[in-house]
């Protein structure tokens, strides 16, 4: 039955009811304005800003070093203080560059991952790995069903293309950007390496200047990102405004030397310009980032967080909160069943074992005895048969004889003594070759008996090693699962089989990027070689702090990085390159195989 079309009356409550609500929006939004400054003065971007410096100073790793000689500083002793001052500010420069880098290729790879997957794929993440509006806004849309442009499925996975795809074009451009920077840094520093330690005076002057153009090509690269964006964008919120860097103060460049004042002003600027570039990277990139742990498993969390609270409210019910005595029952009997187990299986049996290793000797003087007390038996036998036989036979036995045949002759003269038992019993030998044979009997008893001693006794230590399996098989699953805590880092820094792994696809990536660069060397790509350098220094930086700590420990270190840093100089050909990648996967400890480890 179809519905009534709305009155006009209820439209116009509709429309009311949204004007009341955007009004009293947009009074709550201008009041909490007014407590902050101007958006000229762009508050909260420095504030993100001073906060993503103080994490990574809290942060602050090795990265790979700056291209320069050991002997630099002892070159530049009459201007120690601001050399020393230079190269702190390339190597934050460097630092930063690679953290910025990783930080938007980790977002850019997630990205990508997320175009790879199915239309299923793709709808699962719009609906359910964007956080709780996101759902509702994709439930009702997926419920609306179709349109005159086509159904809700299709237009839901027309949106998740568009939304990927648009941050996955920002990003990477701003990683070719990132890239071509890096590389132009890295070969200006080896370039002015050598002319640092002969003319350091000339040198560092020009060295400021040529890092200051980098930066203003660096700004043109990143500026046409604002035209990039589109008007319907999936972008919340708007873009920060232009990067404009600082120029070098008015100086004759040309000059051979320049005070120290200049050349601290020059300093000085360059890291206001750092300080700029990394508030506006920040910026373009939390816009672009990938969602959070917490808003990609909002649902898991939401589902742990009521079983949690349904817990609480059972614990609560059978506490003394409640008046119940439960919970201290349940916690005495598990406490009686653990004293129990612990006595059982663990405490008894290392008893047991360590009475079976120490108490040897009284153990082996108990048997001594027994032993004894069989050999005075088998002595009783061996007269009785001795005397039974002479008497029997009527000559003289040696006392060696052997009692097997002297108990042929007693079960022979008892097998006639018993044609006639009555008779024999009272006057013949047959009472006399009954005893004989229960002695024999006692004979086989104890000797049985002390057999079956010694197994006992032998196995006393398997018995007690038996009851205490159960205690040692615990034992050992807590400890593996210790174990696995310990080595669940599954990163290329880690001490697992997987970490392992990482640092060995690490090198297979700095081997095939040397090869794209040389490809794109060869094909006259000037642009493209640029990048593909700078994102092998990338990976190079990467590899360099993976395997730092373990080539360390191994003792390998001094040479592997120093092969590391061969891989990233621009003069060393592709070919030794190369072979220096090979040797690193079959020498060094830290990128061998797990199975190839000695």
């Amino acid at each position: 039955m179809e519905e009534s079309p709305a009155s006009p009356s209820e439209v116009n409550e509709n429309k009311d009811l949204k004007a009341l609500i955007s009004f009293y929006s947009n009074y709550l939004w201008t009041r909490v304005l007014d407590f902050l400054p101007s958006p000229d003065y762009n508050f909260l971007r420095r504030i993100r800003a001073r906060a993503a410096a103080s994490r990574r100073r809290h942060r602050s790793r090795a990265c790979l070093p700056l291209p320069l000689p050991a002997n630099l500083l002892d070159s530049c002793q009459p201007a120690t203080t601001e050399a020393s001052r230079v190269l702190d500010v390339l190597h934050e420069i460097l630092e930063r560059t690679f953290s910025n880098l990783h930080n938007v290729q980790k977002n850019l790879q997630f990205w990508e991952s997320r175009a790879e997957g199915s239309k299923g794929q793709k709808i699962k993440f719009m609906v359910l790995e964007r956080g709780p509006q996101a759902f509702v806004e994709g439930s009702i849309q997926l419920l609306r069903g179709s349109d005159g442009e086509g159904s809700s499925m299709q237009n839901m996975c027309l949106s998740a293309s568009a939304h990927i795809s648009e941050r996955i074009v920002v990003l990477t451009s701003l990683r070719s950007a990132l890239a071509t920077f890096l590389a132009q840094f890295y070969r200006k520093i080896d370039k002015y390496g050598e002319e640092l330690v002969k003319d350091p005076q000339s040198s560092l002057p020009s060295l400021l200047g040529r890092i200051n153009d980098l930066f203003f090509k660096l700004e043109a690269s990143i500026s046409h990102l604002h035209a990039m964006r589109l008007s319907n964008s999936s972008v919340e919120g708007s873009y920060s405004l232009p990067l404009v860097f600082e120029n070098l103060p008015e100086i004759n460049q040309d000059r051979s030397q320049w005070t120290d004042s200049e050349i601290r002003d020059s300093i000085n600027l360059i890291s206001q310009n750092l300080e700029k570039l990394e508030s506006h990277l920040t910026f373009i990139v939390d816009k672009h980032r990938k969602p959070k742990r917490v808003t990609q498993y909002w649902i898991r969390y939401t589902c742990g967080a009521l079983g949690l609270s349904v817990c609480s409210v059972w614990l609560i019910r059978h506490s003394r909160l409640s008046g119940s005595h439960d919970i201290d029952n349940w916690v005495r009997e598990a406490k009686d069943s653990t004293v129990s187990f612990v006595r059982d299986h663990v405490e008894q049996p290392l008893l047991a074992i360590r009475d079976e290793l120490f108490e040897t000797f009284r153990q082996r003087h108990k048997g001594m005895m027994e032993l004894e007390e069989v050999q005075l038996t088998s002595n009783s036998l061996h007269r009785m048969l001795l005397a039974f036989s002479e008497q029997t036979k009527g000559q003289k036995f040696p006392e060696n004889a052997s009692d097997q045949e002297m108990l042929e002759i007693v079960m022979n003269r008892y097998e006639e003594e018993l044609k006639h038992p009555i008779h024999n019993l009272v006057n013949g030998e047959l009472a006399r070759a009954l005893l004989i044979q229960v002695q024999k009997l006692k004979l086989d008893t104890e000797t049985a008996m002390l057999e079956l001693n010694q197994i006992l006794r032998a196995n006393e230590i398997n018995f007690a090693i038996l009851a205490a399996l159960p205690a040692f098989f615990l034992s050992l699953i807590l400890l593996m699962l210790v174990r696995a805590w310990f080595k669940r880092d599954t990163r290329a820094e880690g001490r697992g089989r997987v970490a392992r792994l990482q640092r060995r696809l690490l090198v297979v990536e700095v081997e095939k990027r040397i090869m794209q660069y040389q490809t794109f060397v060869d094909q006259g790509m000037k642009k493209e070689a640029l990048d593909m350098f700078g994102m092998l220094l990338y990976s190079l930086d990467r590899l360099y702090h993976a395997v730092k700590g373990h080539a360390k420990a191994t003792g390998e270190w001094q040479w592997l990085s120093q092969d590391i840093l061969d891989l990233a100089k621009p003069s060393l050909q592709t070919a030794n390159k190369l072979r220096a990648t090979s040797r690193m996967e079959r020498v060094y400890d830290c990128l061998l195989p797990a199975l190839q480890r000695q």
